[in-house]
């Protein structure tokens, strides 16, 4: 019996997602494993793998396009069926208020996303009641919406999860059809820089504007800065990647960053109270240090997690670093791969950006920045004039969470252990 593709669900807080391209045509037949589609979520560009073996009876959505969760994609059966319709679809085995797993073993799976289960009632601002399925009500609250505004479309007007998907996905009623600013003078040589236009924003980077919106307005920042004699830190890198090199063609080079992802590690070790988070009434602390860097990519900025990096050496740390980012640039991380951090670390340096701040990555109560290592006279500990290898590191940190004593004792060990990287080693 032919099967209806759904759109999955990709992500913890993905209600929609975009399908950028199409691997597949209709008639084509696919096997276990094969890749049938790009899809950018709110996180990434993944690659969607096909768990229903089969000829693709129909494609139901154009590459570019823009679907709510569970919305239907495709139909992949028996060849020379005729592809259902999607109203007709079964519903899927799964339960009822289950999202289903992503199976280790590939990218993503094409797992149709789970339906909104039978109603239950969300009261309204007017003192009538509404009624909501618990999963809508759960999108809603990821979302930020308030679910007893929704109109509903399921049976009894009841709003379902589609119901919130479209509305997380609308356009805010205060937000300007237009440009903000549409007295712009076209260049008067008529060439100018660029075309004037409207670039459509993509999945990814309304949640990166979503995010960091969040982020900026409701956490309290404050801001610290150390400047970091580098020069140590350098001659170990160089001293450890030339041995390293003499071990063999497919030895690993250690980078500045995984120096920093190290040492970061190890002064959350020494100052746990920087490794915590916001709980609305508490302060939730965590024993495990989940390191997440920046990745910078064509279409955005994803931020892979190296997990329980406390435990990790800095081999470890670098391997892991470098496998993410290769997975990164080729569309391959998994959701599980870019949540649950508990510290955040992003290096503008190789740019040849010498400081910045960076805005927390919620729910971590900090983020590092780090700057580039750059040459400038310094007076060393006997007065005497030099030229010195210097980095600026800023820190950013939730207020609620972290006090500037623990921001300036992190910073403090931070210092510490790029000053004399040996301790890292130990």
């Amino acid at each position: 019996m032919a099967e209806i593709i759904d759109m999955p669900k990709l992500s913890d807080t993905m209600s929609v997602g975009t399908l950028v391209k199409w691997n597949i045509k209709e008639g084509q037949v696919v096997a276990f494993g094969d890749i049938l589609a790009e899809v950018e979520t709110d996180k990434a560009t993944m690659e969607l793998s096909c768990t229903v073996p089969g000829t693709v009876l129909k494609i139901y959505a154009p590459a570019g396009q823009q679907l709510p969760v569970g919305a239907p994609i495709c139909a992949i059966g028996k060849k020379g069926e005729a592809a259902p319709e999607p109203s007709a679809a079964p519903a899927p085995k799964a339960p009822a208020t289950a999202v289903p797993a992503i199976p280790e073993k590939t990218d993503v799976s094409c797992i149709p996303a789970a339906p909104a289960s039978s109603g239950s009632v969300a009261p309204q601002s007017d003192g009538s009641r509404t009624k909501a399925s618990p999963y809508a009500k759960r999108m809603a609250e990821k979302a930020a919406l308030n679910v007893a505004a929704l109109a509903g479309s399921g049976p009894g007007g009841r709003v379902v999860g589609r119901d919130v998907a479209a509305a997380a996905s609308a356009p805010a009623a205060a937000a300007p059809s237009g440009p903000l600013n549409v007295a712009v003078a076209p260049p008067a040589d008529g060439k100018g820089i660029q075309p004037d236009a409207d670039v459509p924003v993509g999945g990814m980077r309304q949640t990166i504007a979503r995010r960091l919106l969040e982020s900026k307005i409701t956490v309290p920042h404050f801001y610290l800065e150390v400047e970091v004699d580098a020069a140590p830190l350098m001659a170990m890198r160089e001293s450890l990647n030339k041995r390293l090199a003499e071990t063999g063609a497919d030895a690993i080079k250690l980078s500045v960053n995984d120096f920093i992802l190290k040492a970061s590690a190890e002064a959350l070790r020494r100052v746990p109270a920087v490794n915590a988070s916001w709980a609305g009434t508490s302060i939730r602390t965590h024993g495990a240090v989940h390191l997440s860097f920046g990745v910078a990519l064509e279409d955005g900025l994803v931020t892979p997690v190296i997990r329980d990096a406390h435990a990790k050496t800095l081999k470890d740390i670098a391997v892991e670093a470098k496998s993410l980012i290769g997975k990164a640039r080729s569309k391959k991380l998994t959701p599980n791969e870019m949540s649950g951090s508990t510290f955040t670390v992003t290096n503008l340096g190789m740019y040849g950006v010498t400081g910045f701040f960076g805005i927390i990555n919620v729910p971590n109560a900090a983020i590092l920045s780090v700057g580039a290592t750059i040459k400038k006279p310094v007076v060393d500990a006997q007065d005497r004039l030099v030229i010195g290898h210097r980095m600026v590191i800023g820190l950013s940190g939730d207020h609620r969470v972290v006090d500037g004593a623990n921001g300036a004792q992190f910073l403090q060990a931070l210092k510490q252990l790029l000053e004399e990287p040996a301790l890292m080693l130990i």
